[in-house]
C-alpha cells in the first residue's frame, strides 16, 4: 500500500538552528496524524491568547503557520528504490488538508 512508507518529517520552526528537530513514523498518515504541526500551531495560539478557552482556526490559518516555519520537509521511503524521496511544505500543506478532511467525515 502507497501509504505504508517510513516517513520523517524535519522541521526548524525559527531561524535558529537550534530548533531544528525530526520525527519519524512508520506510515505517511501516521506522520500527518501524529504530525505535531497541528498541535504546536494550537500550542501558540494558546500561548497568544492565554485566557480562551476554545480557540478555533480554518486551514488557511493553519498553512500561514505552516509557511512561517524556516523549514519544513518531509522524506518518505520509496521501497523500490530503497531510497528517501523528499516532499516539500507545500507536499505537506496537501496531506495536512487530504487528512484533516478525511477526519472530517
Amino acid at each position: 500500500m502507497a501509504n505504508n512508507k517510513h516517513t520523517i518529517i524535519l522541521m526548524q520552526t525559527s531561524h535558529n538552528r537550534a530548533t531544528r528537530t525530526f520525527m519519524d513514523y512508520e506510515s505517511i498518515s501516521q506522520a500527518m496524524d501524529g504530525m505535531c504541526i497541528c498541535a504546536l500551531y494550537e500550542r501558540k495560539l494558546k500561548e497568544l491568547n492565554p485566557v480562551m478557552r476554545n480557540i478555533t482556526y480554518d486551514i488557511e490559518d493553519l498553512y500561514n503557520f505552516i509557511d512561517g516555519l524556516a523549514d519544513l520537509s518531509a522524506l518518505v521511503y520509496d521501497h523500490s528504490l530503497q531510497a528517501y524521496l523528499p516532499n516539500d511544505r507545500q507536499w505537506i500543506r496537501q496531506r495536512m488538508l487530504n487528512h484533516l478532511r478525511k477526519l472530517a467525515h
